[in-house]
């Protein structure tokens, strides 16, 4: 009895993150929606796109869930007392706050220097307003640490609806401030004259939503008595140096991960309106996945763990081929609904206001490429939690650093010849080196992987995704021929119908290949939807 309890309990706890995961994404397509039609791919979402890198590094590395903050405050918080949490808190959070005002000191004076660095590229007007923007959203570095405090204390604390949902506070500040300044200058925003303003405003706005995501976090710390405001700097309290230690390999190994999106945005400033392109679509694709991912990864890890020992590696076999399937069978039907409908999804997610036809007609090819990937994306993903389970994390930093240089050499070729879609396909090519490598690894690592059945499963749901697109394809032509793509309503009836006829192709086909992974995945759904 008692383990049915923690088990129906860790279920709740993924349906609380999940749901909250969807409430947030969901608004934060509303969000960028709202950017789109204020200021298109024009010269301050350009910048903002480079100015906000190292902020937004900072929040997602730093102060997400997951990120090394809260896994670290997690990890050792979770074996304490909650009587020893408030000046085990207290302390860390001095010590990082100390840290990044210094980061935060870096990044106002050096601001000019980090542009450079990070785009070479760009022309007078974009570089200055990205300046401007870096400088504005530099103490973002010290709220990134704080919140992910935040983060891992409530967590530890069995509280995971606010953390959960704090992002989308931020979110809120941002379309209450864009939205204002659109109403009250129109069309003008992209004026000249007002380019500094616009600039300053979703700066500002993306800073202040940072802050009253932490204040509603640390309240919540105030009210249960898990650490407040005040200064300590005492490293003899039990637990400060188990969570430094935690905090600073498991920050350095997280953040060897992104150095890709460096790489990326340098070759992009080179491409005129790449960054706002790959910003835009980049966001479509993130929030199925981020859905998704949490629905597949989040039940995984556990179950990866338990599994180590060599007597129940044919257990964890048939576990990760559940992850990589589950992975396949859910990203591949997206990916053909992307490539077959990617003019559409970005007129009526963005094409209002300033983000016209021209705009779309950037954007939805980035977001063909985009969508081209999801599957090694998350597969990537899901071994990369294997060897993490199998208490290996020396494997994937090593293979992270490898990705470094393969994906320099792939954005610059593919690049050069495709533009900014080139610089996916890059990002892509990096994911499926990493897949397969992991594969290679755990095979020999694991005694032996049935690769080949595995590998003709997933060609099979290769083989599915592609008549997806095809009847998709085909039903947008009919629909367009028949009543045309003029009207906004017309083009959202006409996206609903032609996705609903990709999932159905997709799920006839699937059905075929009697795969034991669809049923898992048609009952994870209704538990949830029971919920």
């Amino acid at each position: 009895m008692p383990n049915e309890k923690k088990k129906r309990s860790l279920a709740g706890i993924a349906g609380i993150v999940a749901a909250a995961t969807l409430i947030s994404k969901v608004f934060g397509l509303v969000r960028e929606g709202i950017i789109a039609a204020a200021f298109g791919v024009g010269p301050v979402i350009n910048a903002y796109a480079y100015s906000y890198v190292i902020p937004g590094f900072l929040l997602i590395l730093l102060g997400g869930i997951n990120g090394p903050f809260h896994s670290a405050l997690v990890s050792v918080l979770a074996k304490k007392d909650k009587s020893e949490a408030a000046p085990l808190v207290e302390t860390v959070t001095t010590i990082v706050t100390l840290f990044l005002f210094l980061v935060t000191t870096i990044l106002i004076i050096f601001a000019p220097t980090f542009i450079d660095i990070l785009a070479p590229g760009l022309d007078v007007q974009v570089r200055e307003i990205a300046i401007l923007q870096l400088k504005i959203m530099a103490p973002a570095a010290i709220l990134a640490g704080l919140i992910g405090i935040g983060f891992g204390t409530l967590n530890a604390s069995d509280l995971y609806l606010l953390p959960s949902i704090s992002p989308l506070f931020s979110s809120v500040i941002i379309v209450l401030g864009v939205s204002i300044l659109y109403i009250s200058l129109g069309t003008e925003i992209n004026a000249p004259g007002y380019l500094r303003l616009g600039a300053i405003i979703l700066a500002g706005t993306t800073l202040a939503g940072a802050i009253f995501q932490w204040l509603a976090q640390l309240i919540v710390q105030w009210r249960t008595g898990l650490g407040t405001l005040k200064m300590r700097f005492n490293l003899r309290i039990p637990g400060v140096k188990d969570v430094l230690k935690v905090m600073a390999p498991a920050t350095l190994s997280s953040g060897m991960l992104h150095i890709n999106v460096y790489t990326d945005l340098f070759f992009a400033s080179f491409i005129e309106n790449a960054a706002a392109a790959m910003r835009y679509g980049n966001f479509i694709v993130l929030t199925p996945v981020g859905i998704i991912s949490n629905m597949i990864l989040v039940p995984m890890m556990p179950v990866f763990s338990r599994l180590t020992a060599p007597e129940n590696w044919p257990d964890l076999k048939v576990r990760i081929r559940q992850g990589l399937l589950l992975s396949a069978i859910t990203m591949l039907p997206l990916t053909a609904i992307f490539i077959s409908l990617a003019e559409e999804i970005v007129r009526v997610i963005y094409q209002r206001g300033e983000f016209g036809q021209e705009a779309s007609s950037i954007v939805a090819p980035v977001l063909m490429a985009y969508g081209l990937g999801m599957f090694f994306y998350l597969g990537r993903d899901v071994l990369v939690r294997v060897f993490y389970a199998l208490g290996d994390g020396n494997t994937p930093f090593k293979i992270s650093i490898i990705n470094i240089f393969l994906n320099f050499v792939l954005d610059y070729f593919l690049g050069k010849y495709f533009g900014t879609p080139g610089l996916v396909f890059a990002t892509i090519g990096v994911n499926f080196f990493s897949m397969a490598t992991f594969l290679w690894i755990l095979n020999g690592k694991l005694n032996g992987l049935p690769l080949g059945e595995w590998g003709l499963a997933i060609l099979g749901l290769i083989g599915s995704s592609f008549a997806a697109l095809l009847a998709s394809l085909g039903v947008n032509w009919i629909w367009v021929q028949s009543f045309g793509d003029s009207n906004l309503l017309l083009v959202f009836l006409q996206l609903a119908i032609s996705m609903t006829v990709a999932l159905i192709i997709f799920g006839i086909f699937t059905m075929q290949l009697k795969l034991p992974e669809v049923d898992i995945l048609v009952n994870r759904i209704r538990q949830k939807l029971k919920r």
